[in-house]
This record gives structure tokens, sequence and C-alpha cells, in this order.
């Protein structure tokens, strides 16, 4: 089973969680082996799920926890066994429960840079140029963003974007919408 990054990308955090069936774990372990950038969103995903899994990023100062009791103490009129002062807790649980467990979740991000948006104002019969080296498509030869003007392959566009490659934002802006 072949993978590209966009399938890469979709099943990153199931990856990570070790929720992906054996093929597919075998299938995204060679991709990442032969791919730069999808091996960086797995080790930048990693280090975010690293980081709010950590306690110590929600550590409070030393007397914080003394200080908020006595100012609750302050503020709860007479008696704190009340079915408000029950139901505020439970809630103040719930809500914090739910914010490390969203913190703890990952889902897909947007695409943040316009290099790395997919190609689909392209026709997919367009005939692109791509380099070995790199994940871009370009136009044509004379773009001058090409990196290795040594290794170049032509073939489809459909082809370039189901092997992972995105547009050149230069030579490739007409097919691109914004």
């Amino acid at each position: 089973m072949v993978v590209n990054c966009e399938q890469v990308w979709q099943e990153i955090s199931n990856y990570l969680d070790g929720e992906v069936d054996a093929s597919l774990r075998a299938s995204m372990d060679e991709h990442f082996r032969t791919c730069k950038r999808c091996t960086s969103v797995l080790e930048g995903t990693r280090n975010v799920v690293q980081l709010y899994g950590d306690e110590r990023m929600v550590e409070v100062p030393l007397g914080f926890s003394h200080r908020l009791h006595r100012r609750l103490e302050a503020n709860m009129p007479g008696n704190r066994r009340t079915f408000l002062g029950w139901m505020v807790a439970a809630t103040t649980a719930v809500v914090l429960a739910g914010s490390f467990e969203a913190a703890r979740s990952y889902s897909r991000p947007a695409l943040r840079s316009r290099h790395a948006q997919p190609a689909t104002g392209v026709p997919p019969e367009l005939l692109v140029v791509v380099s070995t080296v790199g994940k871009t498509f370009h136009g044509s030869t004379g773009c001058p963003f090409i990196h290795d003007k040594a290794h170049l392959q032509t073939i489809p566009a459909r082809e370039a974007m189901r092997q992972g490659y995105v547009p050149c934002v230069r030579c490739m802006k007409k097919y691109l919408t914004a």
C-alpha cells in the first residue's frame, strides 16, 4: 500500500496513538523514510502532543491554591453544601476535564503556508514538471524556483498531486484559488 502526503497528514494523529492497522503503519513508516516534509510534520505533532501532555505546562505559582481557597471561602454565601455549590463544582470539573481532553486530542490543522495548499484549480491532465528532490510541481522547466534541474520528470498534474506534490505558487498561481 502506497500512501501520499495528504493521507499521511489525515492519519498522523492515529499513527502517534498507535491506532492504525499494521499495513498502514508500515506504509506510513516507508513514507516517512522518503519524505522530509511528512517527517517534519510527524516530529512537530509529536512535540505538541508531548508539550500538552506534560503536567508542568500548567504549573501554578506556590501558594496559589491556598489564596484561591481563601477567596472562594470569603465569597461563598453560608453553607457550601447547597445544590448550587455542587453544580458549580461539577461544572468546573467538567470544563477542566474537557479542556485537558481538547488539548490532548489532535485535529488536523488548516494548512497555513500557501506553499502547502492543495492544487484544487489545476487541470488534472496538465503536464507538469517535478523534481525528485522537492515536493513542488511547476508549469515548465523555465521556472527559476526548481531546485534540481538535473533530475526532472514531466507527469500529469493528477499524478503529481497523487504523489504528494503541491503547485509552485509562483509559476502555477493562475490555477490556484485564494
